[in-house]
């Protein structure tokens, strides 16, 4: 095996193997159940399946346009102003991407320049952070915390400066569940109104809401919108994540910049599955159904694990539901997480390492995008702990 022997300059010195694969590792590696990565264990639906193959054997295998698929972008256009009554213009003001990831990468690329801030939310996905820091710019962390997580908006009017290039939120908040109300995002808007700050809006879990509360879209706001790039997951929505396609909406002007980096990085995503995906999104049925679907799954795992001596922590959105295990041990998250995979046969991810710095609450987080036999068997595991 080839060896390199000169000394390597790191553009991100402090990142390693992420969370997510040392957790599934472990799960392999102990057999165990594994509750700690956002995929589902349950089939695809048919109808998604077979369109995808109709598309392959029609000969859609070449690349797509640029932008994506112009029928795609059309029924994404007519989904976004059903949902939140705003119109994007298909052509210029949507773009198809290789899942979200992508598009929040692109999206800061785009944007965010040497020594530019950037306001991030923690704790936080953790794709946002060294996408800023490869692009030269600055994280500037608000730290949330338990149970409530919810935003300080005196705190980010502090931090905000001449230097701030952009603000990442997301919501349905993974990992915690947490949403953004109406309040919050007026109050975004409002503190934005006269700055040149750009909004980027996370929203990969927009369908998986609860309790008949409705996702508070950046799109709703006319003040938002107009200075924000949102990204989206059809994942997510369809159970389908490892197709990683996503697509990012904004104003044509915004989206112009977007395009540029996209163009390069990408250039386009996966044929097929964009034909598949814009016939698929005939039926809103499809998308509209997610909700209840999942908060199903939410109920069945909450009802399961109320034996256990976990505490639950509330979940209002996403398929991540957040335990505290505080009552148990006093172990630190990760090496309790550990611990429930060597002794127990079930992973979690822990709460810290979604931090910029240590802040440890004693909490992990589930994925409960899984069969009912699957959040039982997991209950039963907990409940023995």
């Amino acid at each position: 095996m080839p060896t390199y022997d000169r000394s390597i300059f790191s553009k991100l010195p402090k990142v390693e193997t992420t969370i997510f694969s040392k957790m599934s590792a472990m799960a392999n590696k102990f057999g165990a159940l594994n509750l700690s990565q956002g995929f589902p264990d349950f089939e695809v639906d048919k109808k998604l399946l077979s369109l995808a193959e109709k598309s392959m054997n029609n000969g859609n295998n070449q690349y797509a346009p640029m932008p994506g698929l112009i029928s795609l972008r059309e029924k994404i256009a007519e989904k976004i102003n059903g949902l939140y009554n705003v119109s994007y213009d298909p052509v210029s003001e949507v773009t198809i991407t290789s899942g979200a990831t992508q598009a929040i990468f692109t999206a800061i690329t785009a944007f965010v320049k040497e020594q530019d801030e950037v306001i991030i939310f923690t704790p936080a996905y953790d794709c946002y952070q060294p996408a800023v820091e490869l692009s030269g710019g600055k994280p500037v962390f608000v730290q949330l915390k338990a149970p409530d997580y919810s935003v300080n908006w005196e705190e980010v009017k502090k931090l905000i400066s001449q230097k701030t290039k952009m603000i990442i939120i997301n919501t349905p908040h993974n990992p915690t569940g947490t949403i953004l109300s109406r309040d919050d995002m007026l109050e975004l808007e409002k503190i934005t109104s006269e700055s040149e700050i750009i909004v980027l809006s996370d929203e990969v879990y927009e369908h998986i809401i609860f309790d008949q509360i409705e996702h508070e879209s950046i799109c709703r706001y006319k003040g938002l919108a107009a200075r924000s790039m949102a990204v989206f997951s059809f994942g997510k929505t369809f159970h389908v994540t490892g197709w990683k396609m996503g697509y990012c909406i904004g104003p044509k002007e915004l989206m112009k910049e977007f395009r540029k980096v996209h163009q390069f990085n990408v250039f386009s995503s996966n044929h097929p599955l964009q034909h598949a995906l814009a016939d698929f999104l005939e039926d809103r049925e499809r998308y509209l159904s997610i909700s209840s679907f999942y908060q199903k799954k939410r109920e069945v795992f909450q009802q399961a694990i109320k034996g256990s001596r976990f505490k639950i922590i509330p979940c209002s959105g996403t398929y991540f539901q957040l335990l505290s295990y505080a009552t148990i041990s006093q172990e630190s998250d990760v090496l309790f997480a550990e611990r429930l995979v060597k002794e127990h046969s079930i992973a979690a991810i822990p709460v810290s390492v979604f931090y910029n710095s240590p802040l440890d609450e004693k909490v992990l987080r589930f994925c409960f995008a899984k069969k009912e036999e699957t959040l039982q068997n997991a209950a039963e595991i907990l409940c023995s702990v």
